[in-house]
């Protein structure tokens, strides 16, 4: 009997000790969940971040670690942080009841020094998960989660990296704050814009319905697309290119590649031709003098044969096998 009451006065100690961790662990989610629906996310200095992510504990953290001030240079960590903000408070406001276990913090360079120094961190910002060490959430691994800041940051792409490491809980969707001046801006402009177009319709009128309008701007859609301009956009070729002996390539050998001047060169020619070919069909059958008729005549159709036996020359250098040809440039 003595040696049982040793017993039993050693081990209750040890259960009122285990029970304290227990009740801690608890009572920091319940005190940082509160903070958390004033502000979010919360404001961390090098004390209340090891509080928050000390072991036990039965919730997640998710911590970022930034440097705001300017002196320090980090134009990442100013683009990021209202992305960051948009994303905790989104979660906070979805989740007041705490069912996600989760708490969003941040920690400035400024207030954190020791912890950068013991974390060893060189640059920022640095996003680091801490998954629950107990509870039914508990990871196998203690160690923190470090996301990868590659390629454009959003609050919606931080928010599908941190739901896929929290199965089985709730994960409230970003919600944005509407932005009143933005809309304000746009109304405004709207208003205005239309206001310009009602007093200008009396003169605008008449342009949209003119035809040779019209049959001028799908003119220039038409070269530039037989030119090969969605070609170059689809492809970013070069504008152009060296020769190897210190000159300029101005055509691409092949049919299939070309360069940025190529195509403009090209797209030159055929309104050379377009306009040609229109003013021997429009232009001189109007002509009532014959003397001018026939110099309208011999003149573009000269350009006319003169450019098209051009053309033709650069489809042979671009491809010798080219089978046609055509005087003067053979």
């Amino acid at each position: 009997m003595r040696w049982l009451s040793l017993l039993l006065s050693f081990s209750l100690p040890l259960g009122s000790l285990a029970a304290k961790k227990s009740t801690s662990s608890v009572d920091r989610f319940a005190e940082f969940h509160a903070a958390t629906q004033a502000s979010s996310p919360l404001k961390l200095a090098d004390a209340s971040y090891k509080k928050l992510t000390s072991a036990p504990r039965d919730y997640s953290v998710a911590v970022l670690l930034t440097a705001l001030e300017p002196r320090l240079g980090c134009t990442l960590c100013v683009e990021f942080q209202p992305e960051w903000d948009v994303l905790a408070r989104s979660w906070a406001k979805g989740d007041k009841k705490g069912e996600s276990r989760l708490i969003f913090g941040t920690l400035d360079f400024a207030n954190g020094r020791d912890t950068f120094l013991s974390l060893g961190l060189q640059s920022a910002p640095v996003l680091l998960l801490f998954q629950p060490t107990t509870g039914p959430h508990a990871a196998a691994a203690a160690d923190a989660i470090r996301y990868d800041f590659t390629g454009p940051q959003t609050a919606e792409k931080v928010h599908e990296w941190i739901a896929r490491h929290l199965p089985n809980r709730p994960h409230p969707p970003v919600s944005r704050p509407i932005n009143y001046i933005g809309w304000a801006v746009t109304i405004v402009s709207a208003l205005g814009i239309g206001g310009v177009v009602f007093k200008a319709w009396p003169y605008i009128l008449p342009v949209i319905q003119n035809r040779q309008v019209w049959a001028g701007l799908s003119l220039i859609g038409i070269l530039m697309f037989t030119s090969g301009h969605m070609f170059n956009q689809i492809r970013k070729v070069p504008y152009v290119a060296g020769d190897g002996r210190g000159g300029i390539s101005y055509w691409a050998s092949g049919f299939q590649s070309q360069f940025g001047l190529e195509t403009q060169i090209v797209a030159f020619m055929y309104g050379v031709l377009s306009f040609a070919t229109i003013s021997l069909a429009v232009k001189a059958p109007r002509t009532r003098d014959p003397k001018i008729q026939q110099l309208i005549v011999i003149v573009w159709g000269s350009v006319l044969v003169l450019m098209y036996s051009f053309l033709l020359s650069i489809f042979k250098v671009k491809n010798p096998g080219y089978p046609f040809k055509l005087p003067p440039f053979m």
